[in-house]
């Protein structure tokens, strides 16, 4: 299991890492947090792999963790694979998460499972990119679960099951479309600008904002245009609830919150 866990503390966060199939790199802290890589050690996914990172963002503290590179779920004859993330937020935190793409190629069966509990004005952004099959080839088996809580309550509960070829090609649901990209973010309702495709955006019960594209080929995808602006809105501290008066404003280091869209 890889392990990343991140504390507020004075002069430098407190961070613990714990490293597996994937190995976290810092690469760049201050007091309130981290921006932490996740390199691959091995071939991943092959058959039988079962891959677990676990993150904890503690009170007031924040954490963006980059991907080097995008995954592939690999040909396994159709043997198993998983890749799950379970993340808790604490209150007044942050979570920004900006994935690359995660590839199911022909012959894979992969799993994937993300948890996300926020305590009280946490907040997270997460972008997933589901690609089915590599260029010029039918994608694999892929079922996709995302669930989202906020002090006990269900933000977000999503079975998103791809396991059938057959099936997901039918009108209504993917047709010809192979790549599902999607921007959230959770805590903060997302700003109206810059816009997406009608459609595309939808607003939750509870606090918090989804968008979702169906292309064909990943750079068609729209969503690029917020993937600047919302992980900001993710980054804005919050007001504390506590007696503990405003967040500190620093929460985030100024070179994330004007980062440029990450290239896909």
């Amino acid at each position: 299991m890889t392990r990343i866990a991140v504390h507020a503390a004075p002069g430098r966060a407190r961070l613990t890492l714990v490293g597996g199939p994937i190995s976290p790199r810092v690469i760049r802290s201050t007091d309130t947090g981290a921006r932490v890589a996740l390199i691959a050690t091995t071939a991943l996914l092959l058959g039988g792999d079962h891959v677990e990172i676990d993150l904890d963002v503690g009170p007031r503290a924040w954490l963006e963790v980059v991907e080097i590179a995008g995954t592939v779920a690999y040909d396994a004859a159709d043997v198993a694979s998983s890749w799950t993330v379970r993340a808790r937020v604490g209150n007044g935190g942050a979570l920004i998460w900006a994935g690359e793409p995660f590839v199911a190629s022909r012959g894979a069966n992969t799993l994937r499972n993300t948890t996300i509990d926020l305590d009280v004005d946490a907040r997270a952004y997460l972008r997933e990119t589901v690609v089915l099959g590599r260029t010029g080839e039918a994608g694999g088996a892929v079922r996709s679960l995302l669930t989202v809580t906020q002090s006990g309550s269900a933000v977000l509960v999503e079975d998103m099951d791809l396991r059938d070829s057959e099936t997901r090609v039918l009108p209504g649901m993917l047709g010809g479309a192979r790549v599902i990209d999607t921007a959230a973010i959770f805590g903060a309702r997302a700003p109206a600008v810059p816009a997406v495709p009608p459609g595309c955006r939808f607003d939750l019960d509870l606090p918090g904002t989804l968008a979702r594209s169906l292309t064909s080929q990943v750079d068609q995808s729209p969503l690029s245009a917020v993937t600047s602006a919302w992980p900001s809105v993710a980054a804005t501290p919050a007001k504390v609830r506590d007696g503990g008066g405003p967040a500190d404003t620093s929460v985030m280091p100024e070179s994330l919150l004007s980062a440029p869209p990450v290239p896909r």
